[in-house]
């Protein structure tokens, strides 16, 4: 899932308008900004899928740290503990661990059986939606729609570029998902991490969009 933890961030403003939009999109996307890390360094693998027909492009082969279900949930606590620390908001803390955790669960829908529930551990599970592309396509981008409205009822721009900053955003976001989903498959490996680390550059941009927005009131 790509397009769907950005869906949880832009929601995740309508429980604490506190938290920035940059930290939502942080946790929701923490564990895919780790793994490129883990890959350029080794610790985990991803291959090229075999078969031109295969439904997904990659086969994610390694990737206890960043996606066992009992590391993430290690995770959730950390980056929910590190917001507490610098923000002191239990409930904002509270959110960004649910967050992190989301990821998780989201890509459970969608994966095929590749998600590892513990690092020791050989079971590894998933709903295989990936298996059906317009319906994974359609859930993700239902999903999308839901929290980025979501996101506009509880915020408004305080000026112009509260709004386009946000809505380019929304819209770059849409595009990468559209060639992930329907371009050509990558030719190596090698590049996917590279590109992976880019997304540091959509995390920043939320934060630049949430700065020139501020909550709506009742």
């Amino acid at each position: 899932m790509f397009i769907g933890h950005f869906a949880a961030g832009f929601a995740a403003k309508k429980a604490d308008s506190s938290v920035s939009l940059g930290w939502t999109f942080f946790a929701a996307q923490w564990l895919d900004l780790l793994w490129p890390v883990l890959l350029l360094t080794g610790t985990e693998h991803v291959e090229l899928a075999a078969g031109k027909d295969a439904p997904v492009p990659l086969s994610f082969t390694h990737y206890p740290i960043s996606h066992s279900l009992l590391v993430v949930a290690g995770w959730a606590l950390l980056i929910g503990l590190l917001y507490y620390f610098l923000k002191r908001n239990k409930r904002g803390a509270i959110l960004v661990g649910m967050l992190v955790l989301s990821h998780w669960l989201l890509d459970f829908i969608v994966h095929i059986p590749d998600l590892p529930l513990a690092p020791f551990s050989e079971m590894k599970t998933g709903m295989g939606l990936w298996n059906y592309k317009w319906v994974s396509f359609g859930i993700e981008m239902l999903l999308f729609a839901a929290g980025f409205m979501i996101y506009l009822e509880a915020t408004k721009a305080i000026n112009q570029k509260g709004n386009w900053i946000l809505y380019s955003l929304a819209f770059f976001l849409l595009l990468i998902h559209c060639m992930n989903v329907f371009g050509p498959p990558p030719a190596d490996t090698k590049p996917i991490a590279w590109v992976g680390l880019s997304q540091w550059l959509l995390v920043f941009w939320a934060y630049k969009a949430d700065a020139n927005r501020k909550a709506r009131t009742v």
